[in-house]
């Protein structure tokens, strides 16, 4: 930031954004401001009271917010807001599209020209983003379910490979279920902070901007809502798919024990004409050998024929 000869911010100000500030920045917005701005250690803390705090008419405000939401590799970072009767200042860690998209939208609307304004639309865009991660989760549950539960599991040609796909999709649905439960942190964050500014600032928050603050309290309880029954889906499909590959197991252990009973048998009659007596009438027929193949043969195929006609096969 450029160094000003005066210590007083101007009124035209009324948003100050914080990305990974330095030390020199930090100092130069508190000396204009009168505030303090918060490290990345103390806007980490999950406590409600380090969340929601007030000192000398200052409302200090922390949150988890998603980074990277539209990819895999979406994180928890935090994010504060201070808001004081006359300027907006924001700390956070981490790139946000819906910071800048909120940039962009005051050039374009005039009634967010506050700081008020800038704190409502932040939130508002927030909420939103929220809306549109939890709809995309919804549609790769769908895609999961549908590959899971229309995929004619019962017919697969290998069962180890099949055994590895479920795998996989285990793996998906549980890296949905964590993005969902990142998405549950960050709407916990904006009703906490949007019900505690609106009681707080009730004096310089305008009556347009608490009805505003109040739909987003409205539309954070619905996407709790929605979120909870994508969570309910989402430990139904990792049990369903537990059992699939249980049920693929067990195929196996069915096949394994199935070979080691036909098994059985065949030996032991081997093992029985391997003995080497000297007196075993078998010996000296004529069609003996191809009487003990034979009688081996069908003390295999007579459990085969009983196990498929048992349908256990």
């Amino acid at each position: 930031m450029r160094e000003s000869a005066s210590l007083e911010l101007p009124s035209e100000v009324i948003w100050i954004d914080l990305l990974e500030p330095t030390a020199e920045e930090k100092a130069f917005v508190e000396s204009r401001t009168h505030i303090q701005v918060p490290s990345i250690d103390a806007l980490s803390e999950i406590e409600a009271s380090s969340r929601l705090q007030v000192d000398r008419g200052v409302i200090y405000l922390s949150m988890p917010i998603l980074a990277r939401s539209d990819t895999p590799e979406a994180f928890l970072s935090p994010v504060g807001f201070i808001l004081s009767p006359t300027v907006l200042v924001t700390v956070r860690f981490a790139k946000l599209s819906t910071f800048d998209q909120v940039a962009e939208q005051i050039h374009h609307d005039p009634s967010l020209a506050t700081h008020v304004g800038v704190y409502t639309a932040l939130l508002e865009a927030i909420v939103d983003r929220g809306a549109d991660v939890l709809e995309g989760l919804r549609g790769e549950l769908d895609q999961i379910s549908h590959k899971v539960f229309r995929g004619n599991p019962t017919h697969r040609s290998h069962t180890v490979r099949s055994t590895d796909a479920l795998r996989m999709t285990l793996g998906a649905v549980g890296a949905i279920g964590e993005r969902v439960s990142q998405a549950r942190d960050v709407l916990l964050g904006v009703g906490r902070i949007a019900s505690f500014a609106g009681d707080i600032g009730e004096e310089w928050i305008t009556p347009e901007f608490r009805v505003r603050l109040r739909a987003v309290l409205k539309d954070v309880a619905s996407l709790n809502e929605y979120e909870a029954h994508l969570s309910g889906k989402v430990q139904f499909l990792l049990d369903a798919v537990l059992g699939y590959i249980t049920i693929e197991q067990n195929d196996l252990f069915k096949v394994l024990t199935i070979a080691s009973v036909v098994g059985i048998p065949p030996t032991l009659i081997a093992g029985l004409y391997g003995m080497n007596f000297k007196f075993m009438p078998e010996l000296d027929w004529t069609w003996g050998y191809p009487f003990g193949l034979a009688l081996i043969l069908a003390s295999a195929l007579i459990p085969l024929i009983w196990f498929k006609w048992r349908g256990w096969f």
